[in-house]
């Protein structure tokens, strides 16, 4: 995700980029081709709200900016109520295409084992970095990277879920349309039943880690036996809360618990299980998830796992233009630099690439305000953060700067989320007059 976007804002601003793809080459856990910006865990770049949701401002000031990223996920959008989920096939085709098809983009197709000595650069590996350049990465440091295990989802075929017991529904009807508003498919649970399921959720055979690994979890994408193991009622006030939702087979009886699968694909024909990431073993996942109601003949497209995810310690390493302190000619975009999620990663890769360019072109933008998402973000990896504790993070609006003069609690949450987004989107409108605009999407 960071390194299509950084290519693809460089090239609009008139730089010749070259794009260093390993795969599929060098192949990696998690991914199955060798399309750029390839969708490994989930498929929905989150809430689309930019008056009331930090990540959904987010979306917004990477649309201002033109962003491939997030153009190409409009075009493949699939319904998910208030989220943006995205037919990922399709999407990370379409990005590598339109980056193939760009006059000043050229791909090539190979591992970049050694950090490079001249030009400029931008290292947007994300979690899964080469063992080669991880090392180089880490003997430049002089310090051993950070880590964190990630979890990601089973994916389930439609056609095998027993339609007589789940049912389509988003969570209070939410969405304009009525596909938006049947985005979601539900399996109910009753309170025995969800009893079972935690039994064997916790019972289950896990994943091991290797001697001497020894990275903690991000928290927003916990396993589902991490969070069960929190305690019973973890699940059922988490991604298995039954607020929001009727069953219309049994319309007087409220569910104890709830298991939603969103649409993987336009067809329709796949479904994620929403936050049942998971590391435990392909042969007891099987067994657990066929015990929820309505899967007890599921197929599976594909089964959870968990691996290995690294990062820097950016708030040492770079400084507020992304560049590495030691080697000012390396950028670093994306996962690896701390910030977490799809859309955090891209719009690292966007800012990468417009100051990569801007320095290469002689141009001197002011500095991205921090009172934008982009800003807020950019500053928690740059400096912001405490570097002792430093741990990945998604956009929210606890990064912003306080708005003076708005009202505390609950309360006067609405008024001050979107105080921040309009203050945001002036900040980030004005950055971008300073910096030149690329070319149409």
């Amino acid at each position: 995700m960071a390194g299509s976007e950084a290519a693809w804002q460089a090239a609009n601003m008139g730089v010749p980029v070259v794009i260093h793809e390993m795969r599929p080459k060098v192949e990696t856990f998690a991914h199955r081709t060798g399309d750029l910006a390839e969708m490994v865990c989930s498929n929905s770049f989150r809430s689309d709200d930019d008056e009331q949701n930090a990540v959904g401002l987010l979306h917004w000031e990477m649309r201002a900016a033109n962003g491939l990223i997030m153009h190409t996920a409009d075009k493949h959008r699939l319904p998910a109520g208030g989220a943006l989920a995205v037919d990922r096939d399709p999407f990370a085709q379409d990005v590598t295409q339109t980056l193939r098809n760009h006059p000043n983009v050229t791909i090539d197709y190979g591992e970049i084992s050694d950090l490079p000595t001249d030009g400029h650069w931008i290292i947007a590996t994300g979690p899964l970095t080469s063992e080669g350049l991880g090392q180089a990465i880490a003997k430049e440091t002089g310090k051993e990277a950070l880590a964190f295990f990630d979890a990601i989802a089973p994916i389930v075929y439609y056609d095998s879920i027993d339609m007589s017991k789940a049912w389509m529904q988003s969570r209070y009807d939410k969405g304009d349309t009525e596909e938006e508003r049947t985005a979601y498919l539900n399996c109910p649970m009753d309170r025995d039943q969800y009893e079972a399921f935690i039994d064997a959720l916790l019972a289950a055979e896990k994943t091991e880690f290797h001697e001497g690994e020894t990275a903690g979890y991000f928290d927003g994408c916990l396993p589902i036996e991490v969070m069960a193991e929190r305690g019973r009622e973890t699940l059922r006030h988490g991604p298995m809360k039954p607020v929001g939702l009727t069953n219309p087979h049994q319309p007087d009886v409220k569910p104890w618990a709830v298991v939603q699968l969103r649409r993987d694909n336009a067809l329709g024909t796949l479904f994620n299980i929403v936050g049942f990431q998971t590391k435990m073993k392909y042969g007891a996942q099987t067994s657990v998830f066929k015990m929820i109601p309505g899967l007890e003949n599921a197929s599976f497209a594909r089964l959870g796992g968990i691996h290995r995810n690294t990062f820097i310690n950016s708030p040492t390493l770079l400084d507020d233009q992304m560049r590495l302190h030691s080697r000012p000619h390396i950028r670093f975009a994306g996962q690896i630099t701390g910030v977490e999620g799809y859309v955090e990663s891209a719009a690292m890769g966007l800012l990468a690439g417009r100051m990569a360019a801007a320095e290469i072109l002689g141009q001197t933008p002011p500095p991205v305000p921090q009172d934008s998402a982009m800003g807020a973000l950019i500053h928690h990896i740059t400096g912001g953060a405490e570097a002792k504790t430093f741990q990945p993070m998604n956009v929210n609006f606890g990064l912003f700067r306080p708005v003076e003069g708005l009202k505390g609690g609950r309360r006067g949450r609405k008024d001050r989320y979107k105080a921040y987004t309009d203050r945001a989107k002036a900040a980030w409108t004005d950055w971008l007059g300073h910096v030149k605009a690329p070319e149409t999407a």
